[in-house]
């Protein structure tokens, strides 16, 4: 016999960012959710440098910024691969030296495509078919070997596999203890869908809620998709107003 945790005993709000990624193994896979620089849980970001995982695969729409959050994860040399659709910008000069030097892996999505792998992990699909890729090098396996295609109803598609996360670290504005989670506007990104492609969840949020304050309708990602949360305080920015 079990005994199952009722609803006045779940609390999933850890009491700091090391205890929250406390356990993460080395060569895990990590999701990191953010869109450019929205959405980027730079905290727990510095948090997993501190925690000290090595070998990890990283799963990002960029490869980092500037020399802070994932571009300083990045320096550390414990990421030996990342999956991403935009590795190069203008500030994107540590992911660049990597790869020159040929210290990390790179493997090169489609945007789409990388949103659509990570929620069929997330939905349970095996795979998809896609057009988006077919005809370039976005249709070979890291290998060279084509990946498999298939004409349908006159188009040719490329198969493609969910992206599954040991963990992802997202970020969200308000959760309540029982992990569900409110997203601010281009902050919410791909959050949701890592939440969802994860076996464990890790969010930051600026408030906790009281259970039953947030509207069901305004929830995004439900708590049962969080494995914990962390509040943060809001950064001013040199702009002016706050960092979100």
């Amino acid at each position: 016999m079990f005994e199952l945790q009722s609803n006045d005993m779940i609390n999933k709000i850890a009491n700091s960012i090391a205890d929250a990624l406390t356990g993460i193994k080395d060569g895990s896979t990590v999701l990191i959710g953010g869109f450019g620089t929205a959405g980027i849980p730079n905290e727990l970001i510095d948090g997993l440098i501190d925690q000290g995982a090595r070998e990890l695969t990283v799963v990002n729409n960029n490869a980092g910024n500037g020399d802070t959050g994932l571009a300083a994860l990045l320096r550390t040399g414990r990421v030996s691969k990342i999956i991403c659709s935009f590795p190069r910008q203008a500030d994107s000069h540590v992911f660049d030296e990597l790869y020159r030097s040929g210290e990390i892996e790179l493997e090169l999505v489609p945007q789409g495509n990388l949103a659509e792998r990570i929620r069929a992990a997330g939905a349970g699909v095996g795979a998809f078919f896609t057009p988006t890729g077919f005809g370039t090098e976005m249709a070979l396996k890291s290998d060279g070997s084509p990946k498999e295609t298939r004409l349908i109803n006159g188009k040719n598609y490329v198969l493609e596999y969910p992206i599954h996360g040991d963990v992802a670290l997202i970020k969200a504005v308000t959760g309540d203890r029982w992990g569900n989670l409110v997203f601010r506007k281009a902050a919410r990104n791909f959050g949701p869908v890592m939440a969802m492609a994860a076996k464990r969840t890790i969010a930051t949020v600026h408030q906790i809620a009281e259970l039953g304050q947030l509207d069901p309708e305004a929830i995004v990602t439900p708590g049962i998709f969080v494995s914990q949360i962390v509040r943060i305080d809001h950064k001013a920015t040199i702009g002016g107003g706050f960092k979100k």
